[in-house]
């Protein structure tokens, strides 16, 4: 179907999107628009951020109070569930969903990421913004850029050395890599404090180094060198783990726009490249409502609780246009993620036996 121009408007990230009179998105986002869901919910993040900071606090209470015993390691992985909902606030943060005044969504996101988490806030923003605006775009979306994964068969087969073998492995290699996750964030805040301002960087750095100090104070003071590393260490893989597990199932394995090809509308490029998870309250709570990811692309600066409440209209609006609207169970979404990147690294695990029956060949045919 014919598309009309549109103009997409996402500053900062999760910033609503506008849309010229005639595009397919037009008439969706006129009935969002006028049934409120595009109207913010500080109560409901009021009490989220009550509710988180208090967990939190309970952990770390608790982490002070058992002190020196292997019992405190129980409270890992507490934490790391609670690190995951500290850093979907951050996100909703980042996309004015939480209000729309940007300095008081600064500070909100600057708490959440660099000081309770220490992740960098402005990084994340900057990445996060890059790939809204252009998802599963190989030439324009960093979190399909060729790295510890690849995504297509074109950076599968350049690889070399042990990339090579990851990428052949690396269906099998996702979720044990996710263990890292947590940590790499972090680093890739630190090495991003070179491309901020100065001003900005000395707010973000401050922020982190307070984080990594109280962190290794309270451990350091609760519990030996030994059981610090190990609470940290489980800390921190399941962590990434609960992020990597409401990460994986939005983009991987959907359509990837040909960057030659025709340009899609807002609606398209957003619809297409984006995969929703069924599931009810505890979903969506595990998730932190990145479940509607259709919904959350389309409209970014929707709060988390109207998710829900958009997504029969959009089910709707992409039925009566003929746009597939993906959406699976859980476990079906990781299979489907996964399937993808078992694909992507088929051809370089049967290259090995081909050449081995090729050399084979030649030496039989020397002799």
């Amino acid at each position: 179907m014919p598309q009309t121009a549109t103009a997409v408007v996402e500053d900062p990230p999760g910033a609503g999107v506008e849309q010229s009179p005639g595009s397919e998105f037009a008439p969706l986002l006129r009935t969002v628009r006028a049934q409120g869901l595009l109207d913010r919910r500080h109560d409901w993040y009021a009490r989220a951020i009550t509710v988180n900071a208090l967990a939190l606090a309970a952990v770390v209470t608790g982490v002070a109070l058992i002190g020196n015993s292997w019992w405190a390691l129980l409270l890992a992985p507490l934490l790391a569930v609670f690190s995951a909902r500290t850093a979907f606030i951050g996100h909703d943060a980042g996309h004015a969903q939480i209000t729309g005044d940007k300095t008081v969504g600064r500070v909100i996101g600057l708490i959440h990421g660099n000081l309770l988490l220490g992740l960098s806030y402005s990084w994340w923003n900057n990445k996060h913004n890059r790939h809204h605006a252009n998802p599963n775009h190989i030439d324009k979306d960093p979190d399909v850029v060729a790295d510890v994964l690849v995504f297509t068969g074109e950076q599968a087969e350049v690889r070399v050395g042990f990339r090579r073998w990851l990428t052949r492995n690396q269906a099998w290699l996702f979720f044990p890599l996710t263990l890292l996750e947590g940590v790499a964030l972090k680093v890739h805040g630190f090495q991003d404090l070179r491309r901020q301002p100065p001003r900005e960087r000395v707010v973000e750095a401050l922020l982190l180094v307070t984080h990594v100090v109280a962190y290794a104070t309270l451990l350091l003071t609760s519990m030996s060198l030994g059981k610090a590393v190990v609470f940290a260490a489980l800390h921190q893989a399941l962590f990434g783990l609960h992020l990597g597990m409401a990460f994986a199932p939005n983009h991987k394995g959907m359509q990837m726009p040909d960057p030659d090809g025709e340009r899609w509308g807002h609606l398209r490029r957003q619809v297409l490249t984006s995969r929703n998870v069924r599931g009810a309250a505890l979903t969506d709570w595990f998730l932190g409502g990145l479940n509607y990811q259709i919904e959350h692309h389309l409209f970014p600066s929707m709060p988390r609780p109207h998710l829900r409440l958009a997504q029969p209209l959009v089910r709707a609006h992409c039925r009566e246009l003929g746009i597939p609207y993906a959406e699976t169970g859980l476990v079906d979404s990781y299979r489907q993620a996964l399937r993808h990147m078992h694909e992507v690294g088929e051809p370089l695990r049967t290259e090995q036996p081909r050449r081995s029956q090729g050399a084979s060949e030649s030496r039989g045919s020397q002799g």
